[in-house]
């Protein structure tokens, strides 16, 4: 198949927040980016309804119609965005080959990477039915809208119990619904869960359906040992058994932690490879909010910028 090639200065690959924010800064600075949205246009926030701790939007906003706001802010100033995926990348000259779709090919001065990241979810037909209505991944985005209610956390890591603890400040009950007999969390955050009183363990026990008519009423589970099956009243069930950044596509050439996160030099977005810089959640494991990965989308463009200006002083020189 006959391949068309182009060359930019800056491509984006990616569109949540920090793909868009590095598309504004590099389009501001006449670096005239090419953004591609990958399989999700908008990323993770196009999944969630309520938007409440994003800075300046004091009623709360859409998730997707934030999203809208950003690409065309994005595209004001000149971004070229394109609806397409990345599926192959050649790091191992300059500028870097990348693939698009199977058949495009972009040669890029600069690339910055922002496919974030996606949550790992239990694979029940209900959580899906019942997302955004109840079921979340995330309860600093979503716990304030169950403040006083009764609510469940599936996972025994240390981001379940981080979760929990962050909860149960919130809800009146947390369960911890943990499918073991030990939580595989750290030993301070063990500690900080069964120092919680609101914060009930259920050890060796699995979830079999969540239940409800429009929004999340209760969850069925079972105890794995038991076998005993208990429907428990819950108004939230947020999962957090992991994320899988997107990042596979990358992986021959850049260094990456054993999650597959992206590792930057600290207080950088550089990756490993010259040119190449890694923004959102693709390289944040830690914090993993829509306001920090805008925040590193801005550094991206910036650490971009200087590195195109650098490579033009060496040309002249």
């Amino acid at each position: 198949m006959e391949q068309n090639t182009e060359k930019v200065k800056v491509l984006i690959v990616g569109s949540g927040p920090s793909g868009y924010t590095a598309a504004i800064y590099a389009a501001r600075a006449g670096l005239k980016p090419v953004l591609y949205t990958g399989g999700q246009p908008g990323g993770q926030l196009t999944t969630t309804n309520d938007v409440e701790n994003f800075p300046g939007y004091p009623e709360g906003i859409n998730g997707p119609a934030m999203m809208m706001d950003l690409q065309k802010q994005a595209e004001r100033f000149g971004t070229d965005l394109r609806y397409g995926m990345v599926t192959d990348v050649d790091f191992s000259n300059y500028p870097h080959k990348i693939t698009v779709d199977e058949k495009n090919e972009v040669l890029a001065e600069s690339v910055v990477i922002a496919t974030g990241a996606t949550a790992k979810y239990l694979g029940l037909d209900s959580e899906a039915k019942f997302l955004n209505k109840g079921v979340s991944a995330c309860a600093v985005c979503d716990g304030f809208f169950y403040k006083g209610k009764d609510v469940a956390v599936v996972g025994g890591g240390d981001s379940a119990a981080e979760e929990a603890t962050y909860l149960a400040n919130l809800c009146p009950k947390v369960y911890l619904i943990v499918r073991r007999d030990e939580l595989r969390a750290s030993k301070i955050m063990q500690q900080r869960v069964e120092n919680t009183p609101n914060i009930e363990i259920l050890w060796n026990t699995e979830t079999q359906e969540i239940l409800g008519n429009e929004e999340v009423e209760a969850m069925r589970v079972v105890n794995n040992k038991t076998n005993e099956v208990k429907e428990i009243p819950v108004s939230g069930f947020f999962v957090a058994i992991g994320h899988q950044p997107n990042t596979e596509v990358f992986k021959d050439y850049l260094e990456m932690d054993d999650q597959g996160y992206i590792r930057v030099e600290n207080g950088s977005t550089k990756t490993n490879v010259e040119g190449v810089f890694a923004t959102g959640d693709a390289a944040d494991k830690v914090y993993r909010q829509a306001i920090t990965a805008a925040g590193t989308g801005c550094m991206g463009a910036l650490d971009a910028e200087k590195f195109l200006a650098a490579k033009e002083m060496e040309v002249l020189s």
